[in-house]
């Protein structure tokens, strides 16, 4: 019986030589093709479904969290970004990110706790094509009902990979 205080922590099992290999490989840049775990699977000499099933059994253990792109932004012409706080009532928060996530030049939408300088509690990053985005963000802030906000303009970018474990 667990002293009284002490919380038992969740073991994760070990992984597999398999989930090992796949593991290696999908924390790199996954393949641009119709059926990247095709891909995958072809380079690891495993079946696709057996690189799936490594990836499914490695998120339900919670080993990875989730696959994300990383968009090179710049590369398919958005030259210019802009993170955006926004001061949104608490129980709007939500409301207010899937109407500001809805529009195609946000590609991160989070709520923020604490609020930053304890009024801004929900953040986009907005990608343009051209500077002239005055307007685009006031057409956001109309439709999301919000009169609040502060830009802040990307002058550099310094990073842009994920982390490597293995």
């Amino acid at each position: 019986m667990p002293q009284q205080g002490v919380r038992k922590s969740r073991v994760k099992s070990a992984m597999s030589p398999q989930e090992t290999l796949v593991a290696r490989i999908i924390q790199t840049d996954i393949p641009l093709t119709a059926r990247p775990f095709e891909a995958i699977a072809q380079s690891a000499g495993m079946t696709e479904e057996e690189v799936l099933a490594a990836s499914r059994g490695l998120k339900a253990r919670g080993i990875i969290r989730k696959f994300s792109a990383i968009v090179r932004h710049q590369r398919v012409g958005y030259t210019h970004n802009v993170m955006v706080l926004w001061a949104v009532p608490t129980e709007r928060a939500e409301e207010t990110g899937k109407i500001l996530s809805g529009y195609r030049e946000v590609t991160h939408c989070y709520e923020r706790t604490p609020p930053f300088a304890g009024r801004y509690n929900l953040f986009t990053m907005v990608h343009f094509r051209s500077r002239t985005d005055e307007a685009l963000l006031r057409e956001m802030a109309a439709a999301a009902g919000v009169a609040d906000f502060r830009v802040l303009r990307s002058l550099e970018e310094f990073k842009k990979n994920s982390m490597e474990y293995f």
